[in-house]
């Protein structure tokens, strides 16, 4: 889905002019802005996240016009501002529910179960029940994360969104970008791909690198099985409808379990507008079995994790580990865009 911004302009009313016939053309991808403060960085992202009004010019998102159908860009849109206000007494979790409400997430479990999963990613679960007005100010600036991502956004655009953060917390953002790659591919792949791409063009002058060499230098350390990794992370919209419709467990005589799980994976891709297709199913994914986790923690020790390959819309798996698990399933860790994230894991019976 591409942005293309043509003659965009904006005046305020004191006379300050933030935007003069920007022209744009962002395809599908990761980008930056580079500028000055008062260069008109936050402006172009308020009119495009559809809060302020151009004086002229056009934006196209995909087929969408952003200056006119708003509606349409807000049901796609993650959005964090430079700056945001919160409701102060309201708990981190209750006002990640009622965003996921406002967005559509009519299920309450499928809600809770979203809303858990971001706030693990943000490393806010712990803190999930207190005020947000008892957050510290990195604390304020991952919920912010935490609720620009609410329903897996096709734009998500973020302003400023280290500031506040301390260097593990800003390390922490910029992992929720790789982390999938990583996981697929190999932690060591992926700093050979950062090696080259620092070496190419470190010290150098306009133009810099883009998305583009970045995705290139990815492909490039990617094995040829895994290359579908790359169009569905960075090139088209993919998700995923996976779900564990059973787990068991038998004990066997060295005191070990045998565990059978039956699970189920659809593969989906859409278009710009959001019309989705369902496409055959050719894809590594994981699956995994956990002990009963602590207090205040979402998944126990791992008793088993092993990548799979899945072409079939339902398959069974049997493998053995040294106790009897509280849950298995797949895809455990939310790794892929899931239509649904509360039924990837089962409670296992014995």
């Amino acid at each position: 889905m591409e942005l293309t911004i043509r003659n965009l302009s904006k005046t305020y009313p004191n006379g300050v002019r933030a935007l003069r016939d920007v022209s744009l053309d962002i395809p599908r991808g990761m980008f930056g802005l580079l500028g000055p403060n008062g260069a008109g960085k936050s402006t172009l992202m308020r009119i495009i996240a559809t809060l302020q009004e151009a004086d002229s010019g056009e934006a196209l998102l995909g087929e969408i016009d952003v200056l006119r159908q708003k509606e349409d860009v807000r049901r796609i849109l993650g959005y964090l501002p430079q700056d945001f206000g919160v409701y102060p007494r309201i708990s981190a979790q209750d006002m990640l529910d009622h965003l996921a409400l406002l967005k559509g997430m009519a299920d309450k479990r499928q809600r809770k179960e979203v809303v858990e999963a971001i706030l693990h990613r943000a490393n806010l679960y712990e803190h999930r029940k207190k005020a947000l007005m008892s957050f510290s100010g990195g604390m304020r600036q991952r919920w912010g994360i935490a609720q620009a991502l609410l329903g897996n956004p096709q734009l998500l655009i973020v302003d400023e969104p280290t500031a506040g953060l301390d260097p593990g917390e800003r390390n922490r953002f910029y992992n929720l970008l790789s982390e999938i790659l990583k996981e697929m591919i190999g932690e060591e792949a992926i700093n050979r791909a950062l090696r080259k791409l620092i070496g190419q063009f470190a010290y150098t002058q306009p133009p810099y690198p883009t998305s583009h060499h970045l995705v290139d230098a990815l492909s490039e350390v990617t094995p040829p099985e895994l290359q579908y990794l790359i169009r569905d992370l960075f090139e088209e919209i993919t998700l995923f409808s996976k779900r564990t419709l059973s787990a068991q467990a038998r004990k066997r005589p060295d005191g070990r379990f045998d565990i059978t799980m039956e699970v189920e994976s659809k593969k989906f891709k859409a278009d710009e507008k959001g019309a989705e297709k369902e496409v055959a199913l050719n894809d590594w994914i994981e699956i995994g079995a956990f002990a009963r986790p602590a207090r205040g923690k979402r998944y126990g020790a791992t008793l088993y994790r092993q990548q799979v390959k899945i072409t079939a819309p339902r398959n069974t798996y049997t493998f053995t580990v040294g106790e009897l698990p509280e849950k298995a399933g797949i895809d455990p860790f939310s790794l892929l865009v899931d239509r649904v994230l509360g039924d990837n894991l089962k409670k296992v019976t014995l």
